[in-house]
């Protein structure tokens, strides 16, 4: 299938995803891919307050597409995203957590073990 997006960054970003899935046989890299795949209007958005809500301390949470600052958070989890807001990203790290990105995180963690899938 010919994807129709233009972003040569988010192309590059989806070809990796699904190398790794086949270098590691990890499902959850294609996962992330095919819904990167998707029109960006149907991407996950997550707020502060939904990881607040949802995430446990200490764990990681892979967001396919952006995170946003709505909300607080306390927290110390391992956040990777797409894209984050600026103010997003710096309550993360104030909180003691990290920011990574999708190559970032299948380096460090390239089974996926562990990692949660948050939409």
């Amino acid at each position: 299938m010919k994807s129709c997006k233009t972003n040569p960054q988010l192309i590059a970003t989806i070809d990796m995803l699904k190398a790794k899935t086949r270098e590691t046989e990890a499902a959850i890299w294609r996962d992330i891919a095919l819904r990167l795949e998707k029109p960006k209007r149907n991407w996950a958005e997550a707020n502060l307050s939904k990881l607040e809500r949802y995430a446990q301390d200490g764990e990681t949470i892979i967001v396919p597409g952006k995170v946003l600052a709505a909300g607080n958070i306390s927290k110390r989890i391992t956040v990777a995203a797409y894209d984050f807001s600026d103010a997003a990203a710096k309550a993360i790290v104030a909180a003691g957590g990290k920011t990574l990105t999708y190559e970032e995180l299948a380096a460090a963690n390239p089974k996926g073990t562990g990692v949660r899938i948050m939409r």
